[in-house]
Order: C-alpha cells, then structure tokens, then sequence
C-alpha cells in the first residue's frame, strides 16, 4: 500500500484546522459535558456499531439510573437488560456489568488510568481502551474506527478498504503522525465529529470541511470514492416460528432466540427453519423439550420480518392456551403489561405489538 506522506507544516496546520473547528462546531452531546471515566466508558460501549441519535436516550437513563460505577456493580444483570433492551448488542451490556465488579473488587470502584489495565476488563478491546484513555485521562492514544479511515483515506487519496491490512496500516500510520499529543481526546473526537458530519459515505460536504484545502481526495473532484467500500455478505432467508403461550394475563418467555442468538434477553420460544413448515416442526420439538409435548398450536395470528446481521427473518406467531405452567422448563411468565419495560429483544418487541 503506497503512503502519501504530509510535509510536517501541513500535518501541523490540518491538527490545528481540525481542532479549531472542533471547538467551533462540536455537537452538544451529553457524553461530552463529563470527563468522568465511567461516563466517558459507558457513551464508548453504548456508541459500538449503534448511532449517535439511538444511543442519546439510553445513555441519560442509564446514567440516571446507575450513576457510578459501584451502582451499576450492584445491580441486577436483569434491571441493567431492562434498560439496555433495544439499543441491540446485548453482549455488550453483560460484559459492561461484568466489567464495574472487576473494577469495584481490584480497584476500589475507580475505573484506571493504565492501558493494559483497563485492557483486563471484561469487554474492554482495544479500541475502548484508547478511546477512555484519549477522552477521560488525555492521553496520547489514537483511535481507528470506520469515520475516521474515511476521512484520512481521502485526505491522502488512499485507496482500498478498512478490511485489507495494508490500508489500515498506511491510515494508522498518518494517524499517529496527526495525533495532537496536547489534546488528544478532542483531536480524536474531532475526526469522528467530521466524518459523522461533514465526510460523509455517499455525499462529502466539501464545502464546510475544515481541512479541504488538504485533501487529495476532493482534489480528484470524486472524493466519495475513498475509502473503497468492503464486498458485502449476501443476506441470508430464514424462517422463524414463535409460540405466543398465554396462561391468563401471563405469557411464558425464554433465554435466547435459536441458533445461540440474543442469548442474553427474552424472547417468545421461537425455532428457525429453512421453510415455514420446518421452522414450526423445530418450534413444536423446542416446546417438548420445555414439558409441552403435543401441544396445539393455533393458525399464525402474526407475520413480520426482521433483520440480525446477515439474517433476514420471515416470523410467524403461532397462539396456544396453557392452563398449567407446572412444568415449565426454562420458561419464565410475564404479565403482558410488564412487557414494555421487561428486558425482551427488539423481535420480541415487535412480536408483541401486533399479537397483543
């Protein structure tokens, strides 16, 4: 991969530009009001593969409802679901609470200022790391996410994708050289804030860029061609039988989808199928195994679709009455009203508003 190197002076004046603009223009996010590491730790957990707009609310909840770090220790891993459901991810929120005993047993409750120990953390990668460190304690870690190798593979005209090594070693390596050491945290924020913004995918707004006077991609007059886009994965059709059991006000839930997804919320016992009849046979073999064998299971009273990752879902809703739950294995009754707070998966939640 060939590198496009700066001169020093324009390496200085495209951290000067970029800062400036940053202190100038900056979204007023509630993230950025606090240099509290937990504050900083939990906005970085919450912002993985989900949007600023999504993550806003969940954020001011969650810190409401667990202020610190020995709060949220606290808690029960099912009250800090409840608050996580629908923000998606779920693995993320375990592993979140997981991480605050950690720190409240070997750190007295105060999330450290040390890479590799931050590092030991449950659910704590690289990246996290770097970006607590840089935003909450200053120091001098850059960090590599989709925005930011966008915005530096045009301003260097880099070609390929964030996917090929290469690539994200020729943006690494411009990215150290810009890092501003004096402020790292904002200099990190500033280039999310810019391709969150302004360096857009499919519609750069050139005009308003900080740094266009240094970018080889505009200069081409196709800077929307940098980075290359990655071969996406061809989705993939299933089928997917739920069980709407209701025993009075009450209907039964499970840990888990099928397929070992969404392992950590409730859903409706559901089954996966290469078609609708397989789907509902897998389905009716899962509910034997919760101590309802030959159960009846009513016409479909519900159809959706729903997507996870590569997955694009076809969901039939399949109604049964249940007059004793004593055998219940691994099912667990809520009243139908507790629903909207319980901590059940977006598809569960969508199942749910147009069964009931």
């Amino acid at each position: 991969m060939k590198r496009m190197k700066f001169m020093h002076q324009e390496e200085a004046a495209i951290r000067s530009a970029l800062l400036a603009w940053f202190r100038q223009n900056a979204r007023s996010l509630p993230w950025r009001k606090s240099r509290d590491p937990y504050a900083v730790w939990i906005s970085e957990v919450m912002l993985q593969q989900t949007q600023v707009a999504t993550v806003i609310p969940y954020y001011r909840r969650f810190l409401e409802a667990f202020p610190t770090v020995a709060g949220l220790a606290r808690a029960p891993l099912e009250r800090v679901l409840e608050l996580w459901s629908g923000l998606g991810y779920y693995r993320r929120a375990r592993h979140l609470h997981q991480a605050t005993k950690e720190v409240v047993r070997r750190f007295a409750g105060v999330l450290p200022g040390e890479y590799a120990k931050i590092r030991s953390l449950p659910g704590i990668g690289d990246y996290t790391a770097r970006a607590i460190l840089s935003i909450a304690f200053d120091l001098p870690y850059a960090l590599l996410d989709g925005n930011v190798a966008r915005v530096l593979s045009r301003l260097a005209a880099l070609k390929g994708n964030i996917h090929q090594l290469g690539f994200r070693r020729a943006v690494a390596a411009l990215l150290e050289r810009l890092l501003s050491r004096r402020s790292p945290g904002n200099f990190n924020q500033a280039l999310m804030e810019l391709g969150q913004t302004l360096c857009l995918p499919r519609i750069p707004q050139c005009a308003a860029c900080p740094v266009r006077g240094w970018c080889r991609g505009y200069r081409t007059g196709q800077p929307q061609l940098f980075p290359q886009p990655r071969p996406r994965r061809a989705a993939e059709s299933h089928y997917l039988a739920a069980a709407i059991l209701r025993c009075g006000p009450r209907v039964a839930m499970v840990r888990g989808l099928d397929a070992g997804l969404l392992d950590d919320l409730w859903n409706f016992p559901s089954a996966f199928g290469r078609s609708r009849v397989e789907a509902l046979e897998g389905l009716r073999d899962k509910l034997a195994g919760c101590g309802f064998p030959g159960l009846t299971l009513h016409d479909s009273v519900a159809e959706l679709r729903h997507g996870i990752t590569y997955r694009s879902i076809r969901v039939h809703a399949y109604p049964a009455e249940i007059s004793d739950v004593s055998r219940k294995k691994g099912l667990r009754w809520f009243p139908v009203s507790s629903l909207g707070q319980a901590a059940i998966s977006q598809l569960a939640r969508k199942i749910a508003q147009q069964v009931f």
